[in-house]
């Protein structure tokens, strides 16, 4: 009868660790920046530590974070493209969507600026300079938010750039690493968010040469995956996170949140 209890027992273990292991396991899907910059890495700790969950995050570009939750990858998504993250949570994707933090973008280039767009506030007005002189420019064009919001300010001064695809214009599909790496090998122009520029060690030539203009104001927002849409979402593990980045603890945790002294993300989540 003992070894039989025992066997029960164990049959009893095999069915219940994995549930209890995926409560104490959430995935996000999160944009490049947060984790190339190490916000992640340094925050993530205290939120394990106070919740005892487990974060899994895979960094990927908004596009993609967006389509992997789609497909049931994720629990909750950390990204930066307002308008796409408001189109997921009406298609029923996600719930609700609470803004976190934000910093900006930043247009970078050689520092022989060959556009001549140093110290210009207009954004717009550096991007035709830069198609004027048929200057390189080098877009991620992987679906991004900096990506998107690159094509928001060309589709403003109505310059169909990917018409000059592989000549001025060069189209990688890759990281923001990666596009700075290009963009300074080839004395080339690109768009990047400020959190990766100051944290990313091989800036070569290149330099912030256009900033502060409000439509370069880049929002994060944070969200949970619908679990009527993908069952297995740990959406208890979801809210508990949510509650905890968006909460005083959280906040705070990103705002002290520093490379070389400077600050690179700013709390704003509503209280």
């Amino acid at each position: 009868m003992k070894v039989w209890h025992l066997f029960l027992f164990g049959l009893m273990l095999m069915w219940q660790c994995p549930a209890a292991i995926a409560d104490k396991q959430i995935i996000i899907q999160s944009t490049i920046s947060t984790a190339n910059s190490g916000l992640l890495e340094a925050i993530l700790p205290a939120f394990e530590n106070t919740a005892g969950i487990k974060v899994r995050v895979v960094a990927v570009g908004t596009g993609q974070a967006l389509k992997n939750a789609e497909n049931g990858d994720a629990d909750v998504l950390l990204v930066h493209s307002k308008d796409q993250e408001e189109a997921f949570v009406a298609a029923g994707w996600g719930l609700q969507r609470f803004d976190v933090m934000y910093n900006d973008l930043v247009l970078v280039g050689p520092e022989d600026d060959p556009a001549a767009i140093a110290q210009l506030e207009n954004v717009t007005d550096a991007l035709l300079r830069i198609r004027e002189n048929k200057a390189f420019f080098i877009s991620r064009a992987d679906n991004s938010g900096t990506h998107m919001a690159e094509l928001r300010l060309w589709a403003e001064v109505k310059v169909e750039q990917s018409k000059f695809s592989g000549t001025w214009y060069r189209e990688i599909g890759s990281g923001m690493g990666a596009t700075l790496n290009m963009a300074g090998a080839m004395d080339a122009y690109t768009l990047s968010d400020r959190a990766t520029w100051l944290s990313f060690g091989n800036k070569q030539n290149l330099k912030v040469l256009v900033e502060g203009d409000p439509r370069l104001f880049n929002q994060y927002g944070v969200i949970a995956v619908n679990p009527d849409r993908h069952p297995s979402v740990n959406i208890e593990g979801a809210h508990v996170f949510i509650d905890w980045l968006i909460g005083e603890k959280g906040q705070s945790q990103i705002a002290r949140f520093k490379v070389n002294g400077e600050q690179l993300f700013f709390p704003n989540a509503e209280k």
